[in-house]
């Protein structure tokens, strides 16, 4: 009995912040459903292979065609299966990177607030300078260096905003250290790792989570932005800031190349932001 009281207790906890949702969140959570059912499906569900170039049928206007119900492009491609498939590459690149960016800036936050001293300072010392430089000069100095891979690219992104992790982990973890469940485990004997992955990390996630749904849509932005400045995916492959490029030489002609995958990061970015912006509402007791 004293089990399913508290699983129902655990599910009414991570459930509590979506309760009584306004209707906006609601639709900027069923807008990143359809993200990320796209992100998962996209290949199978796009109608044609987003390669294929028809020649006959180049610059056919949305809406006016259920062969091409976005149009085609200055090679004849289908929008809606470029459009899929630019989503799933632009999400793949943002998850990978936004965890990559997590781990990264969680470690060095526990690092710095369990070592302290010249750990401390130097793990914080390099986060201040790399928070004083703009992320996407530091990009584009790298990939104009060493080439722009995919592997590399991916890699790149995960390092952009690490320190907002690393800060915000040790200022967490130095608080949980004042608490008195870190202080009776600690005299019990657990081992130090056991505190922080058992203990502390559980307490400190809601606010991690909410730094998380920030990081992601400025990852978004980030790729799209290198891409629409042809350091980022490269053709064949494609993703939405290459399809931005892409389509800025026809906009006079074909609006639609560029409005299209445009309006998917406008609403992608912002669904996010909001989503977050209300997490952290809801999560933050200092704010409740």
């Amino acid at each position: 009995m004293t089990t399913a009281t508290s699983s129902r207790s655990y599910t009414s906890a991570i459930w509590a912040p979506f309760h009584r949702m306004p209707i906006s969140i609601g639709a900027c959570c069923a807008w990143i459903a359809i993200v990320v059912d796209i992100g998962i499906t996209a290949r199978w569900v796009a109608p044609f292979d987003y390669l294929h170039q028809d020649p006959l049928a180049r610059f056919a206007k949305p809406f006016l065609s259920a062969a091409h119900f976005l149009g085609t492009d200055y090679l004849g491609r289908d929008v809606v299966s470029n459009l899929l498939v630019a989503t799933q590459t632009t999400l793949m690149i943002a998850i990978i990177g936004s965890i990559i960016c997590a781990l990264v800036g969680t470690s060095l936050g526990l690092l710095a607030a369990h070592f302290g001293g010249w750990v401390d300072n130097a793990i914080m010392g390099f986060s201040d300078a790399m928070a004083s430089i703009p992320f996407i000069i530091v990009a584009l100095g790298v990939l104009a260096i060493f080439g722009s891979s995919p592997l590399l690219f991916v890699f790149l992104v995960g390092f952009a905003n690490w320190e907002r992790y690393a800060r915000l982990t040790r200022g967490l973890v130095l608080s949980a250290k004042e608490e008195g469940y870190a202080e009776a485990a600690r005299i019990v004997g657990v081992p130090p790792m056991r505190i922080y992955l058992r203990h502390m990390l559980p307490n400190i996630a809601g606010p991690l989570i909410v730094q998380f749904t920030v990081n992601f849509p400025e990852i978004i932005l980030l790729e799209s932005g290198l891409s629409f400045l042809g350091l980022g995916i490269q053709p064949p492959a494609t993703s939405l800031g290459l399809m931005v490029a892409d389509g800025r030489n026809y906009l006079a002609i074909a609006w639609w190349l560029a409005a299209f995958p445009g309006a998917v990061i406008v609403l992608t970015t912002l669904s996010i932001s909001l989503l977050g912006d209300y997490l952290r509402d809801r999560l933050d007791a200092r704010l409740r």
